[in-house]
């Protein structure tokens, strides 16, 4: 069985074999590793191509750079995501420059961790996390 996978450098879809674990999986267009799971800044374009084409689990944090809480959780949400690589994609959304996402998922308090799947919202959760708990979190939620 093999599963879309979107580049975090060049953003085209790599349809690559479902595997327990990889080794080496690089894009087919620009080479760059798909085991690079630092997360992606995203805009709403961005964002709709990862929902439209991954089938792994997307988690989005919406965050902005005022934001106390999101600044002290964005080392944690990093470190799982180096943690997670082919498990789920790891995204960013600044809410300050892109208010019509904020808006559009309706994002009311930031940080704000949105997990879809098959372009579908699965769960969300507000407030800042430990990597351990947001670890759990998503392990739970996937």
């Amino acid at each position: 069985m093999n599963i879309n996978i979107v580049c975090p450098h060049c953003l085209k879809v790599n349809r690559i074999p479902q595997k327990e674990s990889y080794s080496k999986a690089n894009c087919g267009e620009c080479k760059g590793s798909l085991l690079d799971s630092v997360p992606v800044s995203v805009d709403a374009d961005k964002l709709g191509i990862f929902l439209v084409n991954s089938d792994i689990p997307l988690v989005v944090d919406f965050w902005a750079p005022w934001c106390g809480p999101c600044k002290q959780m964005a080392p944690a949400f990093r470190e799982v995501a180096l943690m997670m690589p082919l498990e789920a994609q790891f995204l960013k959304v600044d809410t300050e420059a892109n208010n019509t996402l904020g808006t559009q998922y309706g994002i009311r308090s930031i940080p704000t961790l949105v997990i879809f799947k098959d372009a579908k919202e699965v769960t969300r959760v507000s407030g800042a996390l430990s990597a351990g708990r947001l670890q759990s979190w998503i392990r739970q939620s996937i």
